[in-house]
């Protein structure tokens, strides 16, 4: 699974590409569509979430809400009030809450914050203060399992957000590989970003540029 679209919404778009076949569909069944929420940081990783089969078919809606959506926009087309509609009443229930929970610590304290505090010591005239770890940190967590309307809640949102900015609709783009149709967020310098993602179009367009130049010097040799 590839999350490099730039926002949740369009990840989640490009998880079935149009005219791809059924087995090419990365939301197959439960187990896919629980990867994505994790992959796509919807859930936190030590969260356990109870996907079940009913949920499919809701996130394969919205998908292909979300990729009819973002396709009139790419191509300055106007969306149907229906549309706009499913996309409203996607967003409209709660996200799921988060929850800070304590945890064991595991991380070392960081050299920087060492070094930090003996400065400080020394500006300070103080005597030198022993390290000591806290016992706990905190981590994320939800505060209830969450629901399909609200993990589903958090992509339309993501989608209202993006599609209501007029600066983020400017820096959308359709990835030139061929035969790939994904649409991201073009964040670079310049906006000059042409593919989804280098290492994957990107490097497919350099080989066949490759081979065209060495079939090319072939012919004329």
């Amino acid at each position: 699974m590839r999350f490099d679209g730039g926002r949740v919404c369009l990840d989640l778009a490009a998880t079935k590409e149009h005219g791809q076949a059924e087995t090419a569909d990365e939301l197959r069944d439960t187990a896919q569509l629980s990867r994505w929420l994790y992959g796509a940081g919807l859930v936190p990783a030590a969260t356990a979430i109870p996907v079940e089969s009913g949920w499919l078919p809701h996130f394969h809606e919205l998908r292909a809400l979300l990729r009819r959506l973002v396709a009139c926009e790419v191509d300055g087309d106007a969306p149907t009030p229906d549309d706009i509609a499913a996309l409203n009443q996607f967003a409209r229930p709660a996200p799921p809450a988060p929850a800070a929970v304590p945890e064991p610590r595991t991380e070392p304290r960081t050299a920087t914050n060492t070094a930090t505090n003996a400065a400080t010591n020394a500006a300070t005239r103080k005597p030198p203060q022993k390290e000591t770890e806290p016992a706990v940190a905190l981590s994320r967590r939800l505060a209830a399992p969450p629901t399909w309307e609200s993990l589903a809640s958090v992509v339309a949102r993501d989608a209202v957000d993006l599609l209501t900015d007029p600066a983020a609709r400017d820096r959308l783009r359709r990835c030139e590989g061929e035969r790939c149709h994904r649409v991201y967020l073009d964040t670079s310098r310049g906006r000059r970003r042409r593919w989804c993602s280098s290492e994957v179009c990107g490097n497919r367009e350099r080989v066949a540029r490759h081979r065209r130049r060495t079939t090319l010097a072939g012919t004329q040799g």
